[in-house]
């Protein structure tokens, strides 16, 4: 849709109503005051597609999200319109054609250009092939927004505590999408970033934002603070694990931010108040804010690691109301959750498909993340495979406090420590034909003192033996440092067993270097 504006806009810019929008109540949204392309035009096809192909090769923009567009795919808009799922809901007569085809020329002419390109749709009907290639009959989107969730969140929020809230409901909802259709999931929209409605987390912590999150005027949190610290962590965690094939993360949400955004606009007065996000918490050693971010890297780094985003493998095996218990498979793990409020259980079985031991990567109690650190005992130990429950042919017993996530893998994935290879193209950018001469020096704290551990490569690669986790620098032949470019200490850091690569202009990725591996 285009603005309504005569001034500035291109509505009635040759003195009618049906220049590039339809004329009359066809060409005007009644609910957004605004007017409606005619996508069947020459002009109007040629003007839209010329602008997605501009933002491509000017801005070099590399990927689309396509705003409201259930208002291009019906006639009506979808106004006071419920959807249930039914096929006849949405390729009956109110279907609109018109925009279906523009929207797959779109989509086919970004993917032709650009076809690394990622676009996404914001709808709220559930429209089928939304996310199919156009070749198939589909729109060609990568992705639909899972708009469903940020909703039933602040909705759980703000209705009820969270002692009765329905695990069955919440799994439903972050699992209610169509097969083989790419969601991206987020637990924050931007009607609680931006401006609106109140943040994920002060719905959670409400004034205490302001007065309890100082680690030296109250080393120990209020049950508010705690009670906010624990379920934003594991409301975002459920989320990326359970909601779809991508993750969003509107500006602030990842360390907790108490405030919308809102510029200077009439309305407020042009208040510079609300105009800024304030990174300058999560960066403040004293504040509370840095356990959000600190989660938020840590649970990143699993995905980045494990990379159950794009495994097709996913089972829900407890949505348990009365305990708060969700547990489900993802990829090759396994996230545990205990929604309840004051119950933590003990040798809690749960049913799962691996017949082998498994171990704690990741849980949210840990104390880098304000937790109170009560299930260290899987991280250093394995859990046993045990006979079938729940539907399952195994299961495992697991200690499950109160308020906690935790994220278990197979132990046979964690063997081999960490493993660091460098790229050429990263050898390249400082000047060097090889590795030679490189050395990679680890960080280490014992007694209370940071060491330094110097490790030459041998092969081009370093392996760090049992290490689970690595903080390094790397330095050349000529005592010159080659630092991390996406930390703001310049240090390389990798949080799980695995093979990596420093790569591009200096940042690790998962795995080696497509040539290497190939040899």
């Amino acid at each position: 849709h285009a603005s309504s504006n005569t001034m500035d806009g291109i509505a009635q810019m040759d003195g009618t109503d049906h220049c590039y929008t339809h004329g009359g109540l066809k060409g005007h949204h009644s609910e957004w005051d605004s007017k409606i392309f005619h996508y069947t035009k020459y002009e109007v096809l040629r003007f839209l597609l010329s602008n997605v192909k501009w933002w491509i090769e000017e801005y070099k923009f590399d990927g689309f999200r396509f705003d409201g567009i259930t208002s291009m795919l019906y006639h009506s808009h979808g106004i006071g319109k419920g959807y249930t799922g039914g096929y006849h809901e949405y390729f009956g007569p109110d279907a609109d054609i018109e925009s279906h085809i523009y929207l797959m020329l779109s989509n086919d002419l970004i993917h032709s250009i650009l076809p690394s390109a990622i676009t996404v749709g914001e709808d709220v009907s559930g429209m089928p092939t939304l996310c199919r290639p156009v070749e198939e009959g589909g729109f060609g989107f990568d992705y639909r927004l899972a708009m469903a969730i940020p909703d039933m969140f602040i909705k759980l929020l703000k209705e009820g505590t969270d002692d009765s809230w329905d695990m069955g409901h919440i799994t439903h909802t972050l699992t209610n999408r169509r097969w083989k259709e790419g969601v991206v999931a987020y637990a924050e929209s931007h009607d609680q970033a931006i401006v609106g409605d109140k943040t994920l987390a002060f719905w959670l912590m409400d004034a205490e934002m302001y007065t309890g999150m100082s680690l030296h005027t109250q080393p120990q949190a209020s049950m508010c603070v705690d009670r906010g610290l624990a379920l934003h962590k594991m409301i975002r965690l459920l989320v990326l694990g359970l909601g779809g094939e991508a993750y969003l993360n509107f500006m602030g949400n990842e360390f907790g931010h108490p405030e919308w955004i809102d510029f200077p606009r009439p309305e407020n007065g042009w208040s510079h108040q609300h105009c800024r996000r304030r990174w300058d918490l999560a960066e403040d050693g004293l504040l509370r804010y840095k356990f959000f971010e600190a989660f938020d890297e840590l649970m990143q780094a699993c995905e980045d690691r494990f990379k159950w985003l794009s495994s097709s493998h996913q089972y829900v095996t407890v949505k348990n109301s009365s305990d708060k218990v969700i547990a489900f498979e993802r990829g090759d793990l396994f996230f545990v959750f205990n929604f309840h409020p004051c119950q933590s259980f003990s040798d809690y079985q749960i049913g799962l498909s691996w017949n082998e031991p498994m171990r704690c990567v990741l849980d949210s109690d840990e104390g880098r993340f304000g937790g109170h650190m009560r299930l260290e005992y899987g991280h250093a130990n394995s859990f046993p495979p045990l006979h079938g429950v729940d539907n399952r042919p195994h299961s495992i017993k697991l200690y499950l406090p109160s308020r906690t996530a935790q994220v278990l893998v197979k132990d046979s994935l964690l063997q081999g420590g960490v493993r660091i290879l460098v790229s050429t193209a990263f050898l390249a950018g400082h000047g060097l034909k090889s590795s030679d001469g490189l050395t990679l020096k680890l960080q280490e704290w014992k007694d209370g003192k940071q060491e330094t551990l110097p490790f030459k490569f041998e092969g081009g690669c370093v392996e760090l033996g049992l290490n689970s986790n690595a903080t390094f620098e790397l330095e050349a032949s000529d005592g010159k440092v080659l630092p991390c470019k996406s930390s703001k200490d310049g240090l390389f850091r990798v949080y799980f067993p695995g093979t990596y690569t420093v790569s591009g202009i200096g940042f690790v990725q998962v795995g080696e270097e497509p040539s290497k591996a190939k040899a």
